[in-house]
């Protein structure tokens, strides 16, 4: 293919190592009879052997480009579909039925916002693997008392089950981001479906709760709990949000929501 410039509005660092490629092909959980979604194929290094891992791979890309490029490539793979549409607008009920997996390099600019747009079609998602900022990855993951612990922690952890893997170097991309990368795998929690006003609840007390981190819960949360519902949930109204678990979260969400 004709040599592609990477686009800085898109985020794109193209990941070039073969070792690094290899590594990351070998993380893949997926059946052969699978549909597998590859979020940011750019230049296609990863989605020639996803292919041989599934029965269909739906590429998911916003660059002109490279999506002409992408389709000239793989025009005589069957398995091949390529949908040109910005990611933070995917909608799977559109292209599957049940759950599939989904694959990517996420754009660092968009990845928080993207992971809380697939998080809320986890229903369809059987798991996710994908490279992100280590900074990004070790958050998610992050736990309580922890400087990294905070409302991505909480929250993605409510949604999914995080398994923090690969960590990649600057080496591995043209050009080299300015930081590490990690891959990450999401296993998501099949909530019930009534759980969307918990979900609500958490997501609003969470956020103001880390709004402040040096701020205690009395402060934080005052308008949404107050001192006895905080007590009543098991927690201390003078501590701060970076020391509550997830379930001590969970709790204070069913106590608010009750109210």
């Amino acid at each position: 293919m004709t040599q592609h410039r990477p686009r800085k509005r898109f985020g794109q660092h193209f990941l070039t190592n073969p070792v690094a490629i290899s590594e990351i092909i070998e993380l893949v959980e997926t059946s052969a009879d699978a549909t597998l979604i590859e979020i940011g194929p750019g230049t296609g290094v990863l989605t020639g052997p996803l292919m041989e891992h599934c029965n269909r791979l739906v590429a998911i890309e916003i660059d002109r480009d490279l999506a002409t490029s992408l389709r000239h490539r793989f025009a005589d793979q069957p398995a091949f579909e390529l949908i040109e549409i910005d990611a933070l607008k995917l909608n799977l009920s559109d292209l599957v039925d049940r759950p599939v997996s989904i694959v990517g390099n996420l754009p660092y600019n968009i990845s928080t916002p993207l992971l809380f747009h697939l998080f809320g079609q986890r229903s369809l998602i059987e798991s996710m693997l994908f490279m992100l900022q280590k900074e990004v990855v070790e958050r998610m993951a992050a736990a309580p008392g922890s400087k990294q612990y905070g409302r991505l922690s909480v929250m993605t952890q409510y949604f999914c089950e995080v398994e923090p893997l690969l960590e990649i170097p600057p080496k591995a991309f043209d050009p080299p981001p300015k930081v590490d990368s990690q891959m990450v795998r999401l296993q998501p929690r099949q909530t019930a479906p009534g759980d969307h006003q918990l979900e609500a609840a958490l997501s609003k007390l969470v956020t103001a709760a880390f709004s402040q981190r040096r701020k205690t819960l009395r402060n934080t949360l005052a308008g949404l709990c107050d001192s006895e519902a905080i007590l009543a949930a098991g927690c201390d109204p003078k501590a701060r949000a970076e020391t509550l678990s997830l379930d001590q979260f969970i709790e204070l969400a069913r106590r608010f929501d009750g109210q």
